[in-house]
């Protein structure tokens, strides 16, 4: 009798227990046993970005992601960031600079914004940063290179940089 690997994963905040196949990813256990279907299948290859999720806020490609790969882990999703009755302020900028276009890439565009505004808030340098030991405000291409795991079919990216940039001057100003 075979024993199927068990994992405990919480996901936006409620803990779920998984005992399925130990080759199911991260992104199928989200979408079609979770029933959460803000992540989106994409490329299914780690290319495009469309299924990428936070864990442990870290951002990942949740179709690369093995499910059983994430016991004990916290799982955060578009749904865990905002809902459509009470979006957060990275959403709103991208309501607001159009930067959703088709809306298809629009998850995984936020939760890799999302944890990139994190990951400058704790220094991390880009490929494009200048000077390590100085905390800049990062240019755009900076931005672009720290986004370009995510692709946007509809060239919507002027519209994603001008959102980012948005919400962070909103969240260092409250």
């Amino acid at each position: 009798m075979a024993h199927t690997p068990a994992a405990r994963i919480a996901v936006n905040g409620t803990y779920h227990d998984y005992n399925g196949d130990p080759r199911r990813t991260l992104l199928d256990f989200l979408r079609l046993e979770l029933g959460i279907t803000g992540t989106k299948k994409g490329c299914d290859h780690g290319q495009c970005g469309a299924c990428t999720v936070h864990v442990n806020g870290r951002r990942v490609n949740s179709c690369l992601s093995l499910a059983v790969m994430h016991d004990g882990d916290e799982v955060t999703t578009i749904e865990g960031i905002g809902m459509p009755d009470k979006l957060s302020a990275l959403q709103k900028a991208f309501v607001e600079h159009d930067g959703y276009q088709c809306g298809y890439c629009t998850p995984g565009q936020i939760c890799s914004a999302a944890a990139m505004i994190e990951e400058l808030k704790a220094d991390w340098p880009s490929a494009l940063t200048e000077d390590v030991a100085s905390n800049p405000v990062p240019s755009d291409d900076e931005l672009r290179e720290r986004m370009s795991g995510n692709l946007c079919r509809c060239g919507a990216y002027d519209n994603i940089i001008a959102a980012i940039k948005d919400a962070m001057g909103k969240e260092v100003a409250s």
